[in-house]
């Protein structure tokens, strides 16, 4: 069988309130273009009904995969979903959809080729941000900061749910990371820039959710003590090739 184009994965932690709306705009997307795709929703330690709807979901949908993770965290629902992918490109996806799934095409051939590790990003020229509070936006700008200075010096937006990986560049970042929280975006990103891969910022239009579950004092300071983690990991040869 031939490998689908593009890979859409999802994790998705208590999302039942916002998953069937995604999926129904994201099987309506899909079903007007001309490649093959499929798409991931990794639960991962859900007490509501998120693993029941996105299960009813697959019975109508061949190319849906649903996989139930354990262990709480992130950074594991997305490392399963690109280790278990089959695309060409794996384009992780936040369940809330705050990037019109349209936006995609922005990271895809033929608009956008070349490159194996492409970033959405909310402050890149041309972005457009909707219905987000100053406080959110300016302690976001904060948090960005922290992360340019100590760790990825020029990336504008990090933090920004929606990347889109080459599918070998995906395999091999991801099979080096240890983090398995929100954080693991800055590990596989200071990972591709350890091995000298090119990572390109795109512009989207994002909407802000009054439903976000970014906390920013407690993620900010989760993000702090994972930065020294990722440092700390690099000086013990953590990210070394294996022998």
């Amino acid at each position: 069988m031939t490998p689908p184009f593009l890979s859409i994965i999802i994790p998705a932690h208590n999302e039942e309130s916002r998953l069937p709306r995604t999926l129904g705009q994201i099987f309506a997307f899909l079903e007007k273009q001309n490649y093959a795709s499929e798409i991931i929703v990794v639960e991962n330690a859900s007490s509501d009904r998120t693993l029941e709807l996105a299960r009813d979901f697959a019975a109508q949908h061949s190319n849906l995969l649903v996989l139930h993770e354990d262990r709480a965290g992130k950074g594991n629902a997305v490392r399963r979903g690109v280790m278990e992918a089959h695309g060409e490109y794996s384009f992780i996806c936040d369940a809330d959809l705050s990037m019109p799934i349209e936006e995609v095409q922005k990271f895809l051939p033929p608009v956008l080729s070349g490159f194996d590790v492409i970033i959405a990003s909310r402050e890149a020229p041309g972005a457009v941000r909707y219905n987000e509070p100053a406080y959110r936006h300016w302690g976001g700008r904060a948090i960005n900061l922290a992360i340019r200075l100590l760790i990825l010096p020029g990336l504008r937006d990090t933090q920004c749910g929606f990347k889109c990986f080459r599918a070998e560049t995906a395999q091999k970042l991801f099979s080096q990371q240890t983090l398995s929280g929100w954080s693991f975006d800055i590990e596989i990103l200071y990972l591709a820039r350890r091995n000298r891969i090119h990572i390109r910022e795109v512009p989207i239009q994002w909407y802000f959710g009054a439903d976000s579950k970014v906390n920013a004092v407690r993620d900010a300071l989760r993000m702090l003590g994972d930065i020294f983690r990722i440092h700390l990991t690099a000086l013990r040869g953590g990210y070394d090739p294996k022998p």
